[in-house]
């Protein structure tokens, strides 16, 4: 009951009926602005945390989808061998959910005469899900070694479709250990499958095959591969699980966690978290101290009012509660319609893709969401408290008022 009298006078101050009583809508208008300005500047950041979230979530699925979570392979020249012993070791570790073998080696790919590209051949013994998700044509069956799954760019440059024969060349220097460059390898395949992962790089250069066709296209000796891809639980530590790998096997053994494979990309990533948001909470803090100016607008209005109601025994502490109330009440209301405008908006991306995305520069080709009820709490309460601060130099001002003066001039 203690506010009860600032609160009531705060809400009749910012109500129609006050404005009207004014004989002008002037109280009405700068509330009104206050308001917007909050609402705006709380949704647009909210909607930048939410993208950059999914940007984050959408960038990370697509590289451990194409790669694992942990990377084994061999630190030489040369293929890893005895990997039937190591992937029976690592996966019994505990975390491990899955360990995938696979060859690949750059190879030369004709589709005729004049439209001939190097590409990355990748042996594989299935599709993996990621891909599988994410085919636009044919199917995932390799069909014992004759087949072939391409990427969408690569398709589309050399004019492929599904069931049309291509020609690869591959050398086997790496798979014999030897930097010496042999006669090429020829082999015909069929195209059987098209995919698309919006990863334009990827989807001009992957080319999967079935993983014994590869590995013998490139001469590879029997139980050797290019690498281990091991899949990790979700609730297991990565960390714990790349260091058993390693206390078990020294050189020439190399285990990489995925963010180190893609180190470059992660760090693009971990940019944009920590700069957009930034950017755009500039806009809330500009919002915020408006509503310092127009409270102190406000004070001026109501000059009168404020000193009637001292004369009346108003003490300074209630005025000065007064104007910090109103200010609570306009960021209270900007924060609301703010956060359900970003929700609103939140909403028509994921339905109807409202903002699209160059594919080559990002990777996907419309902006990504991910609410976190985390950030609506966060940036709710930091406006709330930053609208209050800002008003403290109004309500200082209100509170000296002198209510002989001010009744007498008005």
């Amino acid at each position: 009951m203690k506010h009860v009298f600032e609160s009531f006078v705060a809400m009749r101050y910012v109500s129609d009926r006050a404005g009207r009583r004014e004989g002008r809508g002037f109280v009405r208008f700068v509330t009104g602005v206050g308001v917007g300005g909050v609402a705006v500047g709380v949704a647009a950041l909210l909607l930048a945390l939410s993208i950059v979230h999914g940007f984050s979530r959408e960038i990370t699925a697509k590289i451990e989808g194409l790669g694992a979570h942990v990377q084994i392979e061999s630190q030489t020249d040369a293929p890893l061998r005895n990997v039937a012993a190591i992937a029976e070791d690592v996966s019994g570790i505990g975390g491990v959910v899955g360990v995938r073998r696979v060859v690949e080696n750059f190879v030369l790919l004709r589709r005729s005469a004049t439209q001939v590209d190097g590409v990355v051949l990748s042996g594989v013994e299935q599709l993996p899900p990621f891909l599988v998700d994410r085919l636009v044509a044919g199917g995932e069956d390799l069909e014992g070694g004759a087949g072939v799954i391409i990427g969408k760019t690569l398709a589309d440059l050399q004019n492929i479709t599904v069931g049309d024969r291509i020609t690869v060349f591959a050398f086997s220097g790496r798979g014999s250990g030897s930097v010496a460059v042999t006669k090429p390898r020829v082999k015909q395949f069929h195209v059987v499958g098209i995919y698309e992962t919006s990863l334009d790089d990827f989807d001009e250069i992957y080319v999967f095959a079935d993983l014994g066709t590869v590995a013998g296209l490139i001469d590879y000796a029997p139980n050797s591969v290019t690498r281990l891809d091991v899949t990790v639980d979700p609730e297991a530590d990565r960390t714990n699980v790349v260091e058993a790998i390693e206390a078990k096997y020294g050189f020439p053994v190399m285990v990489k966690p995925i963010e180190e494979v893609h180190r470059s990309l992660f760090a693009w990533v971990e940019l944009q978290e920590s700069i957009i948001p930034v950017v755009i909470g500039f806009i809330v803090l500009v919002a915020v101290f408006n509503i310092g100016g127009i409270l102190l607008m406000m004070v001026m209005e109501k000059t009168r009012s404020l000193g009637i109601l001292v004369s009346m025994g108003a003490n300074r502490k209630s005025v000065r509660n007064l104007v910090l109330t109103l200010a609570g009440v306009i960021g209270l209301v900007g924060i609301t319609i703010g956060e359900l405008l970003a929700l609103l908006l939140a909403f028509l991306q994921k339905r109807f893709d409202l903002i699209p995305l160059p594919a080559d520069a990002y990777y996907m080709k419309t902006a990504p969401i991910e609410l976190n009820p985390v950030d609506f709490i966060v940036v709710a309460v930091v406006t709330l408290l930053l609208c209050v601060a800002f008003a403290y130099i109004p309500a200082r001002i209100a509170s000296k008022l002198d209510p002989i003066r001010v009744i007498r001039f008005h």
